[in-house]
This record gives C-alpha cells, structure tokens and sequence, in this order.
C-alpha cells in the first residue's frame, strides 16, 4: 500500500491504486477568482506541490482560503534539472505531484517542459487542471486573426540575437504571440518595427485580467511611440503574421527559365523545375516560353 494519501487521490484523478501522476495546474494570471474549482480541489488533495516560487503559491492558497496540508517543494528553472530525478520518484512511489507556475499553465514559458518529457519517458501519467492562459487571452483580445498562431515566449536580451530570431519570422504568416518584460518593450517593439516595418499591425496588452487591464492595437511604429513614455505591468505582443504573397503568373517566371537554360539546362526541364516550385501548371509555363521565344525571333 502507497504511504501516500490513496484514497483522496482516487477521487481526484481517478487513478489506479499504486500509480502516481503529474497534474499540471492552470493557476490565475492575476484576478485570482479565476483559480478554477478543479485547481481548488488539487491544492487541497495532492500529496506533494512543486511550485515555482513556493512564497508565491503559499500567497494564493492564502488568497483562496485554503489550508495546504501537502509538502510544498521549489520547482524552477534553476533548479529543474536537479529536481527531476526526486520529483519523478515521488510518482514512481504513487503520489499525486501538482505541479504550478507563477501564473498560468506550467511548461508554456514557464518551467514544466524537462519534467513532462521525463515522466512521459518513465511511463509516469501526466494531466492537466487546464484555466488561465495569458497567450491565448491576449490573442483573443489583440483584433487579430486567431485561426492560426505561434507562441515565440520571450526573445534573446541582445539585440542582435533578438533581430536573428525576428528576421527567421519574417514570412511567417501566421499571428505571432511574444511575452516581453515591460522595461524592454520599446526596444523589441523598435527591433520588430524596424524587421516587419512600422506599419504592420499588433497590439500590446497589459496586466490582463487585473484592475488596470489595458489591450492597446496600433501599428508596431504607433506602439514604439507609446512605449517610449514607460509601459508597467505584465506584457504580451500580439504582431499580425505576413501578407500571403500573390501568385506568381507564367510571365513573371520566364526569367528564371531563361536562367536555367542560359547556364546549361535543357529548357523542357527549366520548365519542369520552376513550374514545380512556383506552382504553376508546366504547359503554360511552356507553351509562354515558346511564346517569348517566337517573339523575339519575329
């Protein structure tokens, strides 16, 4: 029999007798009544707690009323990769291991990713008390398109890292989600205007969920100009992903065959080759070159 408390861990995540599991807990990203009934019920029941800051969880079960009777233990991205081994132990031997952030789903951003992959490597059940979401609240209040997204977390301090990474962006057309500490803002929000151009539209949002919750949408030049008198509070950067290019039309890709052919290439296959990258059906292409080429003969 588990040494750990069975019973009350059956009830919560209906798991066999002698397996213990990984809960990932959603907690509040600033109004703390969106700490859900099921986050309630795990703080309570689990038999061990590993917290980001543990002062921090020790504030919102405080907040929440709540009297944790579980071992409350540091998990955090310094100490993560020391923590594992125990961690994955403690559910070897049957206990229930909640594990929570600061602030909304631990492993997005935040630490959780390295003990997800361990557990899932020891066959060790790992679910999710799913709630806040700072990326996806942002996203769905910046005006953007939201069919398609990619989170970026926070770029690299350096400006030339920070460029290398939102120069690799520059096609993608997908909405980009970033998290930026407010005293950087007018430098990432000058690097992105300066590697999307100044009018590509984004939005700026702001202690969300909390009394002063602020979703600023301008232009990324509009909103460099804005940052420039000082941003407070926890940000995220919505940034509308690129325009799809126009379709390239057969005219438009004669030079290319002409390219190949001039360096050696038989022209049925400079056809060939560029129709297939462009997309364009191989006739047309053909039967255009053929077409120049008559042209320029007559």
């Amino acid at each position: 029999m588990c040494a750990f408390r069975t019973s009350r861990r059956l009830k919560i995540v209906q798991n066999s007798e002698n397996d213990g599991v990984i809960v990932l807990g959603a907690t509040p990203i600033g109004n703390l009544s969106d700490a859900s009934p099921r986050l309630r019920e795990m703080m309570l029941g689990a038999d061990v707690i590993a917290a980001e800051d543990t002062r921090n969880f020790h504030h919102l079960a405080n907040a929440l009323g709540l009297k944790i009777t579980a071992r409350v233990m540091s998990l955090h991205e310094h100490n993560e990769a020391h923590k594992l081994a125990e961690v994955i132990e403690l559910a070897k031997t049957g206990a229930t291991i909640l594990v929570v952030s600061d602030a909304g789903m631990p492993a997005v951003s935040d630490p959780g990713y390295p003990l997800v992959a361990a557990a899932m490597g020891e066959g060790i059940r790992v679910t999710a008390v799913p709630g806040p979401s700072a990326v996806l609240t942002a996203l769905a209040l910046s005006g953007l398109p939201t069919g398609r997204f990619t989170f970026e977390g926070f770029l690299p301090r350096k400006a030339g890292e920070r460029r290398k990474r939102l120069d690799a962006l520059l096609d993608e057309q997908r909405t980009m989600v970033f998290f930026e500490a407010p005293h950087r803002l007018d430098d990432f929000l000058e690097a992105a205007s300066e590697a999307f151009g100044a009018d590509r539209q984004a939005a700026v949002a702001r202690e969300l969920t909390k009394k002063f919750e602020e979703v600023r949408r301008a232009s990324l030049g509009e909103l460099h100009e804005w940052s420039l008198e000082g941003v407070r509070g926890e940000i995220v950067v919505v940034i509308a992903g690129a325009d799809e290019p126009e379709a390239a039309t057969v005219e438009d890709l004669l030079p290319q065959v002409n390219q190949l052919v001039a360096a050696g290439t038989r022209m049925k296959q400079a056809v060939a080759e560029v129709a297939e990258k462009s997309g364009v059906k191989k006739r047309d292409l053909y039967e255009a070159v053929l077409a120049q080429k008559q042209e320029q003969q007559g």
